[in-house]
């Protein structure tokens, strides 16, 4: 009996120093299930930060809203910030889109945006809409004023929704609205966001 004690006691140990070992030599991380979270879960907000932010903002009106958000991060991953807001557009082949709202980074910094934006293509109609914009790449506020040109697709219903991209040089915005009118198309142009409001789109 004690003869087996001691070949199970000596396996054991030497399984406890292979597997790091090993694991270590593919290039595999073990990390305790109690392990606090890597500096980008830290950095950036979870699908269930987003979608509850999400909830709270839209309210009723955000059936296929965890979704929609879910396919998002499904492709582009935890974003580092995200913005609500309100937006009214309308086009007739060439169309104009007007919004303000609210960035929120991880880190607890906020800051009052507004944007607007042209645009040309197959698209007919008039929204108003509620936007949850989710925002990668982003360290500063100040970095969020720019141009981001983007291809978006839209079909507004009732209760519809809608997900676009649009980006520059660094940082990507998916805005995903929610809201009522018709509009059906796809357009082209660019978004532009500045620290105060303006009726010129250029």
């Amino acid at each position: 009996m004690f003869r087996r004690w001691m070949f199970t006691t000596t396996m054991l140990l030497a399984l406890g120093v292979a597997m790091p070992a090993i694991a270590a030599d593919r290039g595999v991380q073990i990390r305790p299930a109690n392990a606090p979270a890597s500096q980008h879960e830290r950095e950036t907000f979870s699908v269930e930060e987003i979608v509850d932010a999400g909830h709270k903002f839209f309210g009723t009106t955000t059936k296929g809203l965890a979704r929609a958000i879910e396919s998002v991060f499904k492709a582009h991953g935890r974003p580092s910030g995200y913005v609500l807001g309100e937006e009214a557009s309308g086009a007739f082949v060439a169309g104009l889109r007007y919004g303000e709202g609210m960035l929120y980074l991880k880190n607890g910094r906020q800051q009052k945006i507004f944007w607007q934006g042209p645009s040309i293509g197959i698209d007919a109609g008039g929204n108003g809409s509620k936007v949850l914009m989710l925002v990668y790449d982003i360290d500063t506020p100040r970095e969020i004023f720019d141009r981001f040109l983007g291809v978006s697709g839209s079909a507004y219903l009732v209760a519809g929704l809608s997900v676009s991209m649009h980006s520059n040089d660094k940082i990507t915005l998916i805005p995903v609205r929610t809201g009522v009118g018709a509009r059906l198309g796809g357009n082209i142009g660019y978004l532009k966001i500045t620290a105060r409001p303006t009726w010129n789109p250029f």
